[in-house]
């Protein structure tokens, strides 16, 4: 019997119950939730279990959330069964004021430098990990570039050009310059034309 989503959907919910949720299929690939605190029991299920077999980790990222309070920091394992060419994602969530979750290096050993690298960018203290420390950005850094707490670019700044930045110019994407350096408003009506 080949292996499909309905059935791992099933397997998980045989042992874990009400303690995975939010199940969802994008672009194929199984998409599920658990509490933090259930994600190496979660993890060692996957892995042992003689119809799943989610041996191989391919990524361990983080994603922030700050509109969630309480679930701000997502940790995302992308596995992979080998035998069957299934992938599905895993997420366990933390609040940003204590990102606490448990390593997974006893488990997958690329999970190490995986963890070090979202530790470095998002903050997410992996407990138990054998050398949790910066390994991309200097150690000096007192917060994590990849957490979603400053803005983009600053509004007030005159000395940008927005067709540089995507926004207006030669495409027609909103406001263009001229050759006098007056900006108009673009023909929506012309763009994606062939031009002849």
């Amino acid at each position: 019997m080949a292996l499909t989503n309905e059935h791992i959907k099933q397997r998980l919910i045989e042992k874990f119950d009400t303690e995975v949720s939010g199940f969802e299929e994008t672009y194929g690939m199984l998409t599920f939730e658990a509490p933090k605190d259930l994600n190496l029991k979660v993890l060692q299920f996957l892995y042992d279990d003689s119809e799943l077999k989610f041996r191989f980790m391919t990524d361990l990222c983080a994603v922030h959330y700050p509109d969630q309070p309480g679930r701000e920091l997502a940790v995302v394992y992308h596995l992979h069964n080998l035998v069957d060419n299934i992938r599905l994602r895993f997420k366990v969530f933390t609040p940003v004021a204590k990102p606490d979750v448990y390593t997974a290096t006893a488990l997958f050993s690329a999970a190490n430098w995986m963890e070090r690298e979202t530790y470095d960018f998002y903050g997410v203290n992996f407990v138990g990990h054998p050398n949790l420390k910066r390994i991309l950005n200097v150690d000096e850094m007192e917060y994590f570039p990849m957490r979603k707490e400053f803005p983009l670019e600053d509004q007030t700044r005159v000395d940008k050009d927005d067709e540089m930045f995507g926004r207006g110019g030669s495409m027609g994407f909103g406001t263009e310059k001229t050759e006098q350096g007056t900006i108009i408003e673009s023909d929506k009506d012309n763009v994606g034309e062939e031009i002849i």
